[in-house]
């Protein structure tokens, strides 16, 4: 039977998972130890590599320092749990792919959302091929009722924002880092997110997007580990590879741009300027151009 882990234990997994694969370093073996000495994990240390250029990359020069941490056998046999293969592993489908994702999520009982007033998953929405994938932070009522992100009048918002860059809502793919509702729309706790958030990795990992734009101060922490105020993360593309996933090789990863969430928009009208700006950066990187101006 597989340990269940805390979510202060799972997230630490995660990020060391995250640190090993930032050191190209995916694939872990389980020695068997000697009857005297305990069993350890053994990973490359921040101290060993901090003097070499090579592994100081642009995107993570505003990360807390990583921690280092002896596991022992059950956190091992964690670790290979959360790198274990993924049954969406080496379907080409991308639509089957995401269909095995949400079987694998099933009417999903794993954090404490299930029982606070769910009505469903909000599991996620748009095209399987998509250049550009949008990651909010939940799902609101109007999402829990029909069961797709974004559609109530963040939602609206977030439409007008797409049709701005001279695309649809259908050409892009829309997610959330948590997929039930936070009751009265409250922010995601971190245990929440740490338990829901493997699941938008693995969705990311299959529709494989040249960008990923945060919505939201909640959507970039939780996506880039990084534990800053939304003025230090916008304005510039961040490296970014899904934690806790194999990558496909031919797939380099995307780009991830941080903007305002369309709720936050909604409050404060003032900031649509700051957020068009951060559209039109990632427009300007995928050759985007805004539809003509019709004559009235």
């Amino acid at each position: 039977m597989p340990r269940v882990l805390s979510p202060d234990l799972r997230s630490a997994l995660t990020e060391r998972v995250r640190y090993c694969h930032e050191m190209g370093v995916y694939d872990f073996y389980r020695r068997e130890p000697l009857a005297a000495e305990a069993p350890v994990t053994t990973v490359p240390e921040p101290e060993d590599i901090a003097s070499n250029p090579a592994f100081q990359p642009e995107s993570r020069e505003e990360m807390a320092p990583r921690k280092t941490a002896v596991m022992a056998k059950p956190a091992e046999e964690s670790i290979l749990e959360v790198i274990a293969p993924k049954p969406e592993q080496g379907v080409t489908d991308h639509v089957a792919a995401l269909k095995l994702i949400r079987e694998d999520l099933g009417d999903c009982t794993r954090c404490k959302l299930h029982k606070q007033g769910r009505k469903q998953i909000v599991f996620g929405v748009g095209n399987p091929h998509a250049d550009l994938m949008f990651v909010g932070e939940g799902p609101g009522a109007d999402e829990d009722t029909q069961g797709e992100p974004f559609v109530g009048r963040a939602g609206q918002l977030l439409n007008n924002m797409i049709k701005a860059m001279g695309i649809r809502r259908e050409d892009v793919y829309i997610a959330n880092v948590v997929k039930c509702r936070p009751p009265g729309n409250r922010t995601p706790e971190r245990d929440e997110c740490d338990t829901c958030s493997p699941f938008l990795m693995r969705q990311i990992a299959v529709i494989k997007p040249k960008v990923i734009v945060a919505l939201g101060a909640v959507s970039a922490k939780n996506l880039l580990a990084i534990n800053a105020p939304m003025s230090e993360l916008r304005g510039r593309f961040y490296d970014f590879m899904p934690a806790g996933v194999r990558p496909d090789p031919d797939w380099q990863g995307a780009r991830l741009a941080v903007t305002y969430h369309p709720a936050f928009l909604l409050r404060d009208p003032r900031q649509k300027g700051e957020a068009w700006k951060d559209l039109q950066m990632v427009m300007k990187f995928l050759g985007l151009k805004p539809p003509p101006k019709t004559e009235v």
